[in-house]
């Protein structure tokens, strides 16, 4: 594609930039909107400037990947409330053998977890359980929670609905979910097994001895309360769902902020929770006379609940069943949308139709669980799809693909590494999503010109890399962001990952699975 015109370069350029300033940091002080409302700036701008036609910008945004995403993540808020995740978190703790055998499980369910659900659902939903299984054994957190981000970034390379990148690949190389995951899976097993060896190779020595006396006096959680911790909501999908004023006071207190309840110092936190105690009891004896005197006013009828009569023990073991029989409809419904993606339906309906199922199945309001839905992920997506067909129009990413290509040609192992080294430095630097929008089209078409084979290999490789690419520092992933996030929030048992104890790892791991990935990719 030639340059188009000195103006609609520039412009085009201008537009392209502010977008990626916002994307890469929504917290700038001369416009803290955010990265959502930066995409969307940064589209109108690109139909301002008319380096597209507003008929252009429509028709750039792909409907069939917004598709897939909300599906996908419809399916996930009612997997959430299933207690699906909570069953894969009792799994890390269920006759475990000591530290490095927790880190080995936490690396194998995220790895899994995030195939099938996501990466940022599944770091948003294990990472406090994952912080309170670390502090019951008194053990340090932030290897585990680098297992659980790095691992949730390689497992979800493993298939078209493991994260948004591949969601955008398999609709536009139209690569079916069967040979998706044939091509990427044994990639995705050897690198998560290396990626544990590399965090056991790291920690060993701090994995085989108690923490110092100084931090043992932290507060040690009950069994009892890791088995029934309660998931937050999966609403922090991409790093949109984050916001930027959060996220800067974030970046600028974690040199400075201890974590709470150290050093024994827990007398505001019990003050805390007795007031929070004492409030329960008053509202508790409230609620049981306004239940009592509305039981004497009715005293001559029979209470009924979801149609059951009340009275024993009968109503107690129906409604047990109706909530068994529900979950159990939640898990088929979703085994059945991925038999259906295997089988090679159209992804995009498959996974509407799967979340049209549920909210019917649920049989009540749906707004509570629709709510829980990271919209302001797909409003990101739409405005990134507009800029980046814009930046497209001005002819730049073409001209200087045109440089590199002799070198990244797939079929010698000179050009594969090549091409690995520009996605790696993309992806880091203006997010693994523009870089699959911007390269994907041309590193499959350099690929056809060898041979069909070659294109589909294109697509994987670049799947693979935008992925792990992830993993190399604490800004590369969405789902590092919501580990440190959420981490950082948890209440009591608050932990902030600094960006340099995942660089140091985040480094060599990104070196090493990447290129053995690339010798696994078929």
């Amino acid at each position: 594609m030639a340059m188009a015109s000195t103006v609609k370069v520039v412009l085009g350029s201008i537009a392209f930039a502010i977008f990626w300033v916002l994307a890469v940091f929504p917290a700038v002080p001369f416009l803290p909107i955010g990265r959502t409302a930066g995409s969307l700036l940064g589209g109108i701008l690109m139909v301002i400037f008319r380096v597209i036609t507003p008929d252009q910008a429509y028709a750039a945004i792909d409907l069939p990947i917004l598709g897939l995403l909300f599906g996908t993540m419809v399916v996930s808020v009612y997997l959430e409330r299933a207690d699906m995740f909570k069953y894969l978190g009792k799994l890390l703790s269920w006759k475990s053998m000591g530290a490095k055998d927790l880190l080995c499980r936490i690396c194998l369910i995220s790895a899994i977890s995030s195939a099938l659900f996501t990466n940022d659902t599944s770091c948003v939903v294990l990472t406090e359980f994952v912080l309170k299984i670390a502090r019951q054994h008194n053990l340090p957190p932030h290897p585990f929670l680098l297992a659980l981000a790095s691992s949730a970034n390689i497992g979800s390379s493993a298939t078209p609905i493991g994260n948004p990148q591949n969601l955008v690949i398999a609709v536009q190389s139209k690569i079916t979910f069967g040979d998706f995951v044939i091509g990427i899976l044994p990639a995705m097993l050897v690198g998560v097994s290396l990626n544990a060896v590399i965090l056991l190779c790291m920690y060993w020595k701090l994995l085989s001895i108690q923490k110092d006396e100084e931090d043992a006096a932290m507060e040690v959680v009950p069994e009892d309360d890791v088995v029934s911790h309660r998931f937050s909501p999966a609403t922090l999908s991409h790093l949109t769902s984050l916001n930027s004023q959060e996220w800067s006071s974030t970046l600028e207190s974690m040199t400075v902020r201890s974590p709470p309840n150290v050093n024994g110092n827990t007398a505001n936190v019990d003050a805390l929770r007795n007031r929070v105690t004492a409030s329960e009891n008053e509202i508790h004896k409230a609620s049981s006379g306004e239940i009592e005197s509305a039981r004497g006013s009715n005293a001559s009828k029979e209470v009924s609940i979801d149609g059951f009569s009340e009275g024993g023990d009968k109503p107690d073991v129906k409604e047990r069943w109706k909530i068994i029989l529900w979950k159990t409809c939640v898990y088929l419904v979703t085994i059945g949308m991925l038999i259906s993606l295997l089988m090679g339906l159209n992804m995009s309906w498959t996974a509407i139709t799967a979340a049209l199922a549920l909210v019917v199945l649920d049989f009540k309001d749906a707004r509570p669980s629709l709510e829980k839905i990271s919209y302001s992920l797909l409003i990101f997506f739409c405005g990134m799809f507009i800029t980046v067909e814009g930046f497209n129009k001005t002819g730049i990413p073409s001209t200087l693909w045109v440089l590199v290509e002799p070198y990244a040609q797939i079929d010698h192992i000179v050009g594969k590494i090549v091409l690995a080294a520009v996605v790696l430095v993309l992806s880091n630097v203006a997010s693994n999503v523009p870089t699959v929008l911007l390269l994907g089209a041309r590193v499959a078409a350099s690929a056809a010109a060898i041979s069909p084979a070659d294109e589909k290999k294109a697509w994987l490789i670049l799947a693979w890399v935008s992925t792990v690419a992830g993993n190399l520092s604490l800004l590369g992933s969405a789902a590092n962001l919501i580990v440190c996030e959420q981490a950082r929030r948890a209440p009591i048992l608050g932990y902030n990952l600094s960006f340099w104890n995942h660089l140091k790892f985040g480094v060599p791991s990104t070196l090493i699975v990447t290129a053995i990935g690339l010798a696994l990719i078929r």
